[in-house]
């Protein structure tokens, strides 16, 4: 039942991003005067639709359907969707019409700065779709996330390989001064960092990254946790020390005489004596106090930790327009650099590449419109980008060759379109087999 709960979210997250892109490339041709045949959802692959504006029954009830130079429908595959543009060379390499003289309603007969805006239009409402998912998240929840100023790393294996410590507070990546704790890693990958300053017992120290790690940062987990200082904000309920003599801000940092910094050092002693009792030294003040705690069964004393450097803003809906901006323009750029990390065998960065598998799994197991919403704002950005890439077939594909036209005042044959389209479809196919191989690859581990 989870398995499909979450193919519904897929296919509904994906409904709305194709229809939406569609309608991009759909509006601008209109506006120009440029008849679209087709606008389907899904693709009805060998005729077979689900609905259709031309059939009879829903001509039947509404007679002006079948005056409509647009048919609308729902194709049976949920692979995507298409707007047919007449007189346009596409992936439904339908060509019969190119042979005839150009009409004054062909996508073909238009001038180029028009068929420029058709192309863009549907990455331009990705990401308008982005900024309005973004800014509906913002004014309604607002915004929360773990400063990086004033906060310490906690690190694994090969956080401390490369040179990181317990403790240390990352200042500045090759003069970037990172804002969200929580995007440390993907900071570190993403910008391709030289060199990290990092804080260490009052002192200043560099550490030189070695650029034929990042496929190990990519497939590590948590390289950077928080260091969470063992500082008691309140009791949880039902806990087995609500009792004791503690306080909101006390400091524990020594378990039975053995010293613990943060709370992850504590973690392997509280679990070797669960269900017995600790001697704990807190910090009071200036004060330096002794007292018995009891560890539950579960290795757990029933304490919740202050979250060091929280920050919580809140907007209205005019206010969170612009953070809905800059934050879809922050995760294009973010998606950018990703894509360069793919282009980069040396990487690995290729072995992350999903398919609507991948999708599946981000998505939780029951619905939530914040999680949702943030997820359709992604996968719009994503879409977006991936659609501008100058590969035949793709919108960034006819984009380009739009471009040269501009520039050299040279129009491509149609039979060069014809064979970039028969190109570019290869690629695609190709960069779906990678990704399709990429899953059934990780659901076999």
């Amino acid at each position: 039942m989870v398995v499909v709960f979450k193919i519904l979210q897929v296919i509904l997250a994906l409904s709305v991003l194709v229809a939406i892109h569609e309608f991009g490339h759909f509006l601008f041709a209109k506006i120009f005067g440029i008849r679209v045949d087709k606008f389907f959802l899904f693709f009805d692959v060998n005729g077979v639709k689900l609905f259709s504006s031309k059939s009879a029954w829903f001509t039947k009830i509404f007679p002006k359907a079948a005056d409509s130079e647009t048919e609308y429908g729902i194709g049976w595959l949920p692979l995507g969707g298409y707007c047919k543009i007449n007189g346009m060379v596409d992936e439904s390499f339908d060509v019969e019409g190119l042979k005839e003289d150009p009409k004054p309603w062909e996508f073909r007969s238009k001038k180029a700065w028009k068929r420029l805006l058709v192309m863009a239009g549907g990455v331009m409402f990705n990401f308008f779709l982005a900024i309005i998912a973004y800014t509906s998240i913002l004014s309604i929840w607002g915004e929360s996330y773990i400063a990086n100023e004033g906060n310490a790393i906690y690190v694994n294996d090969l956080s401390y390989d490369m040179g990181f410590r317990n403790g240390d507070r990352i200042l500045d990546m090759d003069g970037y001064v990172p804002e969200n704790f929580g995007l440390l890693q993907a900071d570190l990958v993403r910008r391709s960092v030289r060199c990290v300053n990092v804080l260490r017992d009052g002192d200043t120290v560099a550490l030189y990254m070695d650029s034929a790690r990042v496929g190990e940062i990519l497939n590590s987990s948590g390289m950077f946790q928080l260091a969470v200082p063992f500082v008691i904000d309140s009791f949880g309920e039902g806990s087995p020390n609500a009792g004791a003599d503690l306080q909101h801000g006390d400091r524990i940092f020594a378990i039975d005489s053995i010293k613990v910094d943060f709370v992850q050092d504590a973690r392997p002693l509280l679990d070797a004596r669960a269900g017995s009792e600790i001697t704990a030294s807190i910090l009071r003040g200036a004060d330096t106090l002794s007292r018995r705690m009891i560890v539950d069964a579960n290795g757990l004393i029933g304490v919740v930790m202050e979250t060091p450097g929280l920050r919580v803003m809140s907007f209205n809906f005019l206010t969170a327009i612009p953070q809905g901006c800059a934050r879809t323009w922050d995760n294009i750029a973010g998606y950018v650099r990703d894509l360069r990390l793919v282009a980069k065998p040396s990487t690995g960065a290729y072995k992350s590449v999903g398919s609507f598998i991948s999708i599946g799994q981000v998505f939780p197991s029951y619905w939530d419109w914040y999680q949702f919403l943030e997820l359709l704002a992604m996968l719009s950005i994503m879409l977006g980008v991936m659609n501008l890439l100058p590969i035949p077939g793709l919108d960034g594909g006819h984009i380009l060759f739009t471009i040269c036209e501009m520039v050299t005042g040279h129009k491509p044959s149609e039979k060069f379109l014809i064979g970039a389209q028969m190109v570019g479809m290869v690629l695609l196919l190709m960069l779906m087999a990678l990704a399709f191989g990429n899953d059934i690859v990780r659901l076999i581990r």
